[in-house]
């Protein structure tokens, strides 16, 4: 196993993405992120922080629409996972596994010491994020889970999801962008396509991408399984705020967002929304009226 960063000059030229990365050491690795706050306060300080987290298999270019308007309501947060983006990246797909995420994400939020946190979080980004905010729910005021979910193993895939595992278990080289585009409703142009391919110039360079289907739990003895149950229990008493926004396209995680929605005591007291015609990557579909509700949402709940 070895670690490799994508070089930098991968990165040039990316369009409505002027952030320059910051990085924070996570166990034996470097943590990209971006950092955006129209009052220019502290991260631990600031009356609203909002931690946006990507899924498979993007990175933090994926809130870029969402970012400039949620910086005018506080700062905003949008690490890359390991794996992704301009994070270090393991080379081998068995380097990867829920728990070493998991862990690795704690420590980037412990680093920083967010506090008064709106967690902003699809696909992976949920798995991962909903279950360290169980873990650590003081830093967390609000929840606003979108097209994701905490399997434990016991759930009933989609069978678009099925399909999709097992194109990812047959390729060892995927091209990122057309997956993307893939689970867009709107036409995506080539730089924007581009831009998703950035972090993945090789194809040591994909092993995040390739690993992250293979780690969604299948068995309820599978790794992560248990950590995802527990915080299923957790949200189940969730008290503080929480916001449920799927697409209405996605047919990976429109099933279960009901379930979802119906398992956390505070997301009832919401509006009963589906993003329309925004498909499982919605922050590209509809990122800016996404960030408009979420906002509201902050607004409402303050």
């Amino acid at each position: 196993m070895t670690l490799i960063s994508t070089p930098e000059e991968h990165f040039d030229d990316l369009p409505e993405f002027p952030y320059d990365p910051q990085y924070v050491d996570v166990d034996d690795a470097k943590m990209a992120y971006v950092e955006v706050d129209a009052n220019e306060g502290t991260a631990a300080d600031a009356d609203e922080t909002f931690l946006c987290l990507h899924g498979e298999p993007t990175w933090s270019y994926l809130y870029r629409k969402i970012i400039p308007t949620l910086s005018e309501r506080g700062r905003v947060i949008a690490p890359d996972f390991i794996g992704f983006g301009r994070s270090d990246k393991y080379d081998e797909i068995e380097a990867y596994s829920f728990s070493r995420h998991f862990d690795q994400l704690t420590a980037f939020v412990e680093a920083l010491n967010l506090q008064n946190v709106t967690l902003v979080c699809q696909d992976w980004g949920g798995l991962l994020g909903l279950t360290m905010a169980m873990n650590d729910s003081e830093r967390f005021t609000r929840l606003v889970p979108m097209n994701t979910g905490l399997p434990d193993g016991t759930q009933k895939m989609a069978d678009e999801w099925l399909a999709f595992r097992e194109f990812i278990e047959s390729t060892d080289d995927p091209d990122i962008g057309r997956m993307v585009q893939n689970g867009c409703v709107t036409e995506l142009d080539t730089a924007t396509k581009d831009a998703y391919r950035a972090p993945f110039p090789d194809q040591p360079s994909k092993a995040g991408a390739r690993a992250w289907p293979l780690l969604v739990p299948t068995h309820p003895e599978t790794d992560g399984a248990d950590a995802m149950r527990a915080a299923a229990k957790r949200l189940s008493e969730w008290e503080k705020p929480a916001f449920v926004l799927f697409g209405d396209s996605d047919p990976i995680f429109r099933g279960v967002r009901d379930s979802l929605r119906e398992s956390i005591p505070t997301a009832t007291d919401q509006p009963d929304v589906w993003v329309e015609n925004a498909g499982h990557f919605l922050q590209e579909d509809a990122g800016e009226r996404i960030a408009e509700r979420i906002v509201n949402f902050v607004d409402r709940t303050s």
